[in-house]
Order: C-alpha cells, then structure tokens, then sequence
C-alpha cells in the first residue's frame, strides 16, 4: 500500500467477537460463493477508484472456521489525504456486507445457526446457505 503518491494509509481488521447481542459465541464459520465474491470485491474496488480517485485498495475475507479474535476481514486503503482513506475504508466493509457472496455460521455455547446473509436480515429456510457450486 505505501506508494510515493500517498499520504495515508488506513487498515481495518475485522475480527470474532466473543460477544454478540449478550450471546457468547464459541467460534465462527464462514463460507463464500468464490467466484462471485472475486468478482463482487473487485467491483468494490472499482467504486471506490470511481468514487476516490488516487486511491488503492486491498480486501481479503477468511472462510472456514475461525476462533474468537482471528482475523476474518482485512481492509487497506492508501490514498492522497487522509479522509479519502478512512472514508474508502469505511466504505468497502459496508459494501461488502451488502453485495458480497459470503455466509456466517456462529457456533455458541448451546447450539449453532447459520445467521443469514452478511447483514444478517436474510433467514435460511432450510437452515443453511445454498451455494451454487459446493465445491468452493
């Protein structure tokens, strides 16, 4: 991310929380669609060059099982001026709640549920994520 042309550079890190609306969570489990979640992050990445221009931007999201604290989502943006970087930062996480292909399982002290989509307002109705193609 550091480059001659930038004069900041934000990071955000999203990690498991042990607590979730008073509920303890014991781990979490996520699982992506890849294809079009490869797709989806690099369109994020284009909006924020539309919206931010000069800006550079880096997602990563973890899938699999995760423990309390472990990294599932890493932000970076690098930009001109500061404000366009935390706002493109900002930005990125919200858009990938919204468009993105990726499910959260959360595991708890008496049971597990899949939570629905990243906004976690879409209910499974048969309990977990379809995913088009199994084998990612």
């Amino acid at each position: 991310m550091t480059r001659p042309e930038a004069g900041a550079i934000t990071t955000f890190i999203g990690t498991v929380r042990e607590f979730t609306k008073g509920k303890r969570t014991i781990s979490l489990e996520y699982q992506a669609y890849k294809p079009m979640a490869v797709k989806m992050l690099q369109t994020i990445g284009k909006e924020i060059n539309e919206k931010w221009p000069d800006t550079v931007v880096a997602i990563s999201h973890r899938v699999g099982h995760l423990q309390i604290s472990d990294a599932a989502v890493v932000i970076a943006v690098s930009s001109p001026h500061r404000r366009a970087a935390y706002e493109a930062n900002e930005y990125a996480i919200e858009r990938i709640k919204q468009i993105v292909p990726i499910w959260k399982k959360e595991h708890w002290e008496d049971g597990e549920s899949w939570i629905g989509d990243q906004l976690e307002n879409v209910p499974y109705a048969t309990g977990k994520p379809e995913i088009g193609d199994e084998s990612t």
